[in-house]
């Protein structure tokens, strides 16, 4: 059965692009990659002192549940930083990494004894964690388009009643992952209404929420606040990776009311390895910690700054309002980045890799090339010039 979904699903997005420039030599001695977002800034020095202070607990099988020092950082970034003083330690459960919960939740929502009770609706484009937990959970993934149209947000309202009244989860994620749109707090109190009228978890994505240009994202803890009702219908998830430059860390955490929570931790003691104590002593103190975040968001502003310099007039280029990538429209992503490999040695990830085709046959990611924004100042000017002057060169051909 499990094998039999799996052939649901397409190869991973970077699989595909490894086949896509197979045998095609980069142009450069030292090509860039910024295909995979994956933090390149130095993360703050205490973590490996941390560490190492606390290696005697690499000996020990941790609490699944975490420590009451991670969940006391944990509740209280929270609190703070989405204005919700009513979390609780209960609410919290770490994750060895948020794509981990974001995979799981799918098995705790999806009843294969409810036919009518078993659609996931994913914004499309999206994560591939959202679609693969979904089809292996025997789930039926229902992708409704994140296009310049709906400002790049998923339009669950527009979806019918007799959709919704079948809808198990939703996914949404804000700043969006590819596109970097950031949601208002009008439009996450709506989902919140939607998944509380029609009984369906809401999962909120926020791991980009403190990487921003302007003013901070707002959250779901904070529609829940101002509607009340507790957690009901919410599973909201955090990560470290983004927000501290620390991937190979692995530390999130989902918050949720307690019954969900309960029964996340009854599923992750079966199915997963929980954090190690030196992490979760590390991650405590990144939690507690605000000083080395501002300077990761200075880091990446400056790194925008730099492309609104270098491709500010070219056409397809939007600066995103949250987040790490650029979603870039270049006519066809997928030639795009065969030919930007083999001119320049930059690789970047064709859109159409994170989206599916939609009812009218479209692939809203087709036309676009999602760009990492990871690496230091100099790199990143290299890469952006090199965009700019292919997308001079194709304008200056098709205009021939």
């Amino acid at each position: 059965m499990l094998n039999s979904r799996l052939d649901l699903l397409t190869d991973y997005p970077f699989q595909r692009l490894a086949d896509l420039i197979a045998g095609v030599s980069p142009g450069a001695s030292e090509p860039i990659v910024m295909s995979i977002g994956e933090p390149q800034h130095r993360p703050p020095a205490f973590v490996a002192e941390i560490l190492a202070a606390q290696a005697a607990g690499w000996g020990k099988y941790p609490p699944m549940a975490g420590t009451p020092d991670f969940l006391d950082a944990a509740v209280g970034w929270a609190a703070r930083r989405f204005a919700a003083p009513w979390l609780e330690a209960r609410h919290v459960l770490p994750l060895s990494g948020t794509r981990e919960g974001l995979f799981q939740i799918s098995q705790l929502v999806v009843d294969e004894a409810r036919p009518d009770k078993n659609l996931i609706l994913l914004p499309n484009p999206f994560y591939q964690a959202y679609v693969g937990g979904a089809v292996m959970a025997g789930g039926m993934p229902v992708y409704v388009p994140s296009t310049a149209e709906t400002g790049f947000l998923p339009d669950f309202e527009s979806l019918g009643s007799d959709i919704l009244a079948r809808t198990a989860l939703a996914f949404v994620c804000s700043p969006s992952n590819p596109q970097g749109s950031v949601a208002d707090t009008a439009y996450l109190d709506r989902l919140v209404s939607l998944a509380r009228e029609h009984d369906f978890v809401l999962a909120s994505d926020e791991c980009y929420s403190e990487i921003y240009a302007k003013a901070p994202p707002a959250s779901i803890l904070e529609s829940c606040t101002r509607l009340g009702g507790g957690l009901r219908n919410v599973a909201v998830f955090h990560s470290l990776s983004k927000r501290s430059s620390v991937p190979g860390l692995r530390s999130g955490f989902v918050i949720g009311e307690e019954s969900l929570i309960r029964t996340f931790t009854r599923l992750r003691s079966y199915s997963c390895a929980s954090m190690p104590l030196p992490v979760l002593a590390a991650s405590a103190a990144l939690w507690r910690d605000e000083a080395h975040v501002e300077d990761n968001r200075a880091q990446y502003g400056a790194k925008f700054d730099l492309a609104d310099r270098i491709l500010g007039g070219v056409p397809g280029y939007t600066r995103p309002e949250g987040g790490f990538f650029l979603w870039l429209d270049v006519g066809d992503g997928e030639a795009f980045t065969r030919e930007l490999w083999r001119r320049s040695g930059v690789k970047l990830l064709p859109g159409a890799y994170l989206a599916k085709p939609g009812a009218d046959g479209v692939n809203p990611g087709q036309a676009y090339a999602r760009v990492a924004m990871v690496h230091d100042l100099a790199t990143t000017e290299r890469a952006l010039t090199a965009i700019r002057d292919l997308i001079a060169h194709r304008s200056a051909v098709a205009a021939q």
